[in-house]
């Protein structure tokens, strides 16, 4: 595959603009399409709020010069622009259908494809396009610039070769991409995630909490855990000295156990008000630009402390680190 100068953003929502902020951060060029003129102001200050945040995450590390941001609302002409197209539209199959399908028509096959898609399969992304053998599905997380997970998913029509490329593309500018070896719904994280949230909305729905208490339940508890190692390493500790087969043994028996639910309950407007009233008395008073600069400041903290033990996400700050290094030694 080409060599990546240029990013090419198709859509410029909250997604598009972590990509938009990452990407620049790390010396790209970025050339973002929508429909939308009114999005390149909000792309542009999503991106100059996003900056102090990403400079102190990677101060101490030589940094290239800071990429070029263009915008324009037609599509084509990023395309025609860039080397790695990255896809974040609606969250609708016809959506991105429409929005992809004259994009890989208009490039050559050497310029990968990616969609950000949180739960469609890129088989169906794939489906009718031309060369889909260049494309991926490459799933991030909010906010984009600061969490390094990009979860990489290869359809039945793509190749290894891309999906190589792919890994390297996103390590290059320093994230942690993980490899799903089979294409399901919802990748890996999103299933994670959403078996919780169905959890949380049962929770709202039989008023056995508010938003605050069930956020309370994994801010000071597991949260915290999470931020260091993975559910499976921590039960592995918790079995103390019988490690992970002592730890199964005793509380394998709860799965038995009728503490959680399988199905989503109904979403009725009783739940939406529970959810949204209760989410913003957590707020405070305070705007989503607020809440987005207290989260940044503390997800930065939080890598710099994995940093020093080389774990999680501060593992992947080192190795962008060390290749950041051997460039700039040349």
């Amino acid at each position: 595959m080409r060599e990546v100068k240029t990013l090419g953003l198709l859509g410029t929502g909250v997604i598009g603009g972590g990509w938009a902020a990452r990407a620049l951060h790390c010396g790209l060029d970025v050339i973002a399409a929508d429909r939308d003129p009114t999005m390149e102001e909000w792309l542009r200050g999503a991106v100059e709020t996003a900056a102090p945040s990403l400079e102190a995450l990677t101060e101490g590390i030589p940094m290239p010069a800071k990429g070029r941001l263009r915008f324009t609302t037609d599509a084509l002409e990023m395309a025609a622009a860039a080397d790695v197209i990255q896809e974040s539209v609606p969250e609708v199959l016809d959506i991105k259908h429409a929005a992809l399908a004259p994009i890989a028509a208009a490039t050559p096959a050497d310029v990968i494809i990616a969609s950000s898609t949180s739960g469609f399969m890129p088989s169906e992304l794939q489906a009718g396009m031309t060369h889909p053998e260049r494309f991926v599905v490459g799933h991030p997380f909010n906010p984009v610039y600061l969490c390094p997970l990009v979860e990489i998913v290869g359809g039945a029509a793509t190749s290894e070769a891309v999906k190589a490329a792919a890994r390297r593309f996103y390590a290059g500018i320093g994230m942690h991409p993980l490899m799903v070896r089979k294409e399901v719904p919802g990748h890996l994280s999103d299933r994670l995630q959403e078996a919780m949230w169905r959890e949380i909305l049962h929770a709202l729905n039989d008023d056995v909490a508010t938003t605050d208490e069930l956020d309370q339940s994994i801010v000071y508890g597991p949260g915290l855990r999470w931020a260091v190692m993975g559910m499976n390493q921590i039960y592995m500790i918790a079995g103390g000295a019988g490690g992970a087969r002592h730890f199964m043994r005793q509380f394998g028996p709860c799965l038995d156990s009728p503490w959680s639910h399988l199905q989503a309950p109904t979403l009725t407007e009783t739940i939406i008000d529970r959810f949204a009233d209760g989410t913003a008395e957590q707020a405070a008073g305070r705007s989503i630009r607020d809440l987005e600069r207290l989260r940044d400041e503390c997800l930065v903290a939080i890598q710099k402390v994995l940093r020093k033990h080389d774990m999680g996400a501060g593992a992947t700050l080192n190795a962008f680190e060390a290749a950041m290094r051997r460039r700039q030694n040349g």
